[in-house]
């Protein structure tokens, strides 16, 4: 079996372009999470941008700014989290359709 560095650079560079679309396609989606029972929602770019925080009236209590802010951190944890393994699954995913999972730096790699 021979090797041929031409036709592994070539997958190289194709597999560096398909990533990059990928990436600018993921930091186009979102991915939403709640907390509070669906009082606090939070929706997160896959490149993790907060994009829209909803807060229900119910939850606005001046008495009570601890359990807002409590709520507010939580659904954006969630929806962070919620973005990662979307990202991540994506690339896993792309990285197995070039069949180098496992290679260093890249998806899928176990340690």
């Amino acid at each position: 079996m021979s090797f041929d560095m031409n036709k592994l650079m070539r997958q190289a560079q194709k597999l560096q372009q398909e990533m990059e679309k990928l990436q600018k396609e993921l930091a186009t989606r979102t991915v939403e999470a709640t907390a509070g029972g669906g009082m606090v929602r939070a929706k997160v770019t896959g490149d993790k941008q907060l994009v829209e925080l909803v807060l229900d009236k119910k939850v606005v209590d001046p008495d009570d700014i601890e359990m807002l802010q409590d709520l507010v951190i939580a659904a954006v944890n969630e929806a962070l989290r919620l973005a990662e393994e979307m990202v991540t699954t994506e690339m896993s995913r792309m990285a197995g359709s070039f069949g180098i999972m496992g290679l260093p730096g890249l998806p899928g790699r176990s340690s």
